[in-house]
């Protein structure tokens, strides 16, 4: 019957393990195996835990008090529902330069935050379609193209094609957000610019056009991501019958 053996034991040769020997074995097997699950452990952490994913965590955990808040729906709750959602937003801007400054770019901040982002803007306007805010159509387009382009951008990186945001996706961005900011407020207020009197503006109406206008630039910037991510796959099969 074939018996363990060690080279380190009996000065080098191959022989018999003695008991002691065997104990110390597995022992500074089981330290190895500790010590790798420790690291790894350490590794997600630092992975999970760093600031710019906490302020993604945060921003996520903003969205129910943010809909409790518009919920209420008196002009005092709409002003703060607003405040919590224009801080909200914020973070999106302060996380992404912060992980980048603190080279702690993970794979899961890669994925939290336009999630968070897309729970954000969706919670928004679908609790406000019943309020009478913003037509539902309006919303369905939206979430249609957020999902496409969404799809459609994992479907590149499984490609290996990098797609970056156009300029017509940020212009998108900049009215959703402020005609967001004003459907929120929901209220109309008497504004003025210096000299120039405005008189008692409908945010609410204010809100609907910016989105209107948005989904004008969201359509130009999908077809734009389109064109772009069939142009990267056609160089990149160039690439490859050249190779």
């Amino acid at each position: 019957m074939a018996r363990d053996s060690d080279p380190d034991s009996y000065g080098g040769r191959k022989g018999p393990l003695s008991k002691r020997t065997k104990k110390r074995r597995d022992r500074r097997r089981r330290q190895g195996t500790n010590s790798e699950r420790a690291a790894r452990r350490a590794s997600l952490k630092d992975d999970v835990w760093n600031i710019p994913n906490i302020l993604t965590f945060a921003r996520i955990l903003a969205i129910p008090w943010f809909l409790y808040l518009l919920n209420r729906g008196t002009p005092t709750d709409c002003i703060y529902a607003a405040i919590v959602y224009g801080l909200a937003a914020l973070t999106d801007l302060i996380d992404g330069y912060l992980a980048r400054r603190m080279g702690v770019v993970s794979m899961l901040g890669k994925f939290l935050d336009p999630l968070a982002d897309k729970l954000l803007v969706m919670a928004a306007l679908i609790w406000m379609v019943p309020m009478g805010r913003i037509p539902a159509w309006a919303v369905v387009l939206l979430l249609a193209r957020e999902i496409s382009v969404t799809g459609l951008r994992s479907i590149a990186s499984g490609e290996g094609v990098v797609i970056a945001a156009g300029g017509g996706g940020k212009a998108k961005t900049a009215l959703q957000m402020i005609g967001i900011l004003c459907l929120i407020i929901g209220y109309p207020y008497y504004m003025s610019l210096g000299f120039l009197d405005l008189g008692e503006v409908d945010l609410v109406l204010v809100g609907r056009y910016l989105v209107y206008i948005s989904l004008i630039f969201s359509v130009a910037s999908a077809v734009e991501y389109v064109a772009l991510f069939s142009e990267a796959v056609e160089a990149k099969e160039k690439r490859q019958v050249s190779e």
